[in-house]
């Protein structure tokens, strides 16, 4: 994919493996207007190209994402009561287009994230974080709420640490977002890309189609009662057994081969 934006980077390796890199490094890689509607852009992208498997979500310099660009809040307090809806609107629909984009979105949580950028790690299906980075949502004590980002937040740590986190403000560390589950991991700087390549590989062994299937299943299950899953479930696995993925695995596991998706 070539990479045609200012704020951000898309570099796509010869495995399918799609690094998005936030690219504001000066700014901390805070959120406005353009990166929001850039990385809109590219997820949509991504997720269209049937070539790339897995993407791998960061951020240039010293920080992940320091949440929302002051400017950009401050140009948004100037705005019609309409156009501050249509603008908060753009952060849902990007946190929304990752959320379900239908490929693994790693995080490589390369330093601090406040705000909208723990929405962000939200949004990851797999997080490492760097020792020594810091979290927060620190929305209450601008007298704004984490509203675009909560369901997401809410989702990934559960009511009772998004209370202990959003009501006051306060900072956390990586052993408390590992604790909490907003990291899966946390590593040394030094270990950051080791785990990643590390992950990486573990999700190169899945069939993508079934791994596309399956996370609109988790997000169905996890929405639905007993009795509607068990109809939809039934479904989705019979629809498995017929797919050419479905075929090659069964066929490879009982004749002892490798199917083609499978990267060494």
């Amino acid at each position: 994919m070539t990479n045609t934006y200012n704020t951000i980077l898309i570099e796509t390796d010869a495995r399918g493996v799609a690094r998005l890199t936030l690219n504001r490094p000066d700014k901390h890689n805070a959120l406005n207007g353009e990166l929001i509607a850039e990385l809109y852009d590219a997820a949509e992208k991504l997720a269209a190209d049937d070539d790339v498997r897995i993407v791998v979500l960061t951020g240039a310099g010293k920080s992940f994402c320091a949440g929302g660009d002051f400017n950009w809040f401050a140009s948004n307090v100037e705005k019609t009561r309409s156009e501050r809806v249509a603008q908060s609107a753009t952060l849902a629909r990007l946190l929304r287009r990752l959320d379900t984009l239908p490929k693994p979105l790693i995080g490589r949580i390369n330093g601090p994230a406040y705000g909208g950028g723990v929405g962000m790690i939200s949004v990851c299906d797999y997080t490492i974080g760097a020792e020594g980075a810091r979290f927060g949502l620190t929305e209450v004590k601008l007298g704004l709420l984490p509203a675009n980002i909560s369901p997401y937040v809410v989702a990934r740590i559960g009511k009772v640490h998004s209370r202990e986190t959003m009501l006051s403000g306060a900072l956390f560390d990586t052993a408390r977002a590992e604790r909490i589950g907003l990291l899966t991991e946390v590593v040394a700087p030094g270990d950051l890309d080791a785990t990643v390549n590390r992950v990486v590989h573990d999700h190169l062994q899945a069939a993508p189609g079934a791994v596309a299937d399956t996370k609109a299943l988790i997000a169905y299950v996890a929405s639905h009662d007993l009795e509607t899953n068990m109809i939809y479930t039934a479904d989705r696995l019979a629809d498995a057994w017929e797919t050419e993925e479905g075929i090659e695995g069964i066929n490879s596991f009982i004749n002892k081969g490798v199917p083609s998706w499978r990267v060494k």
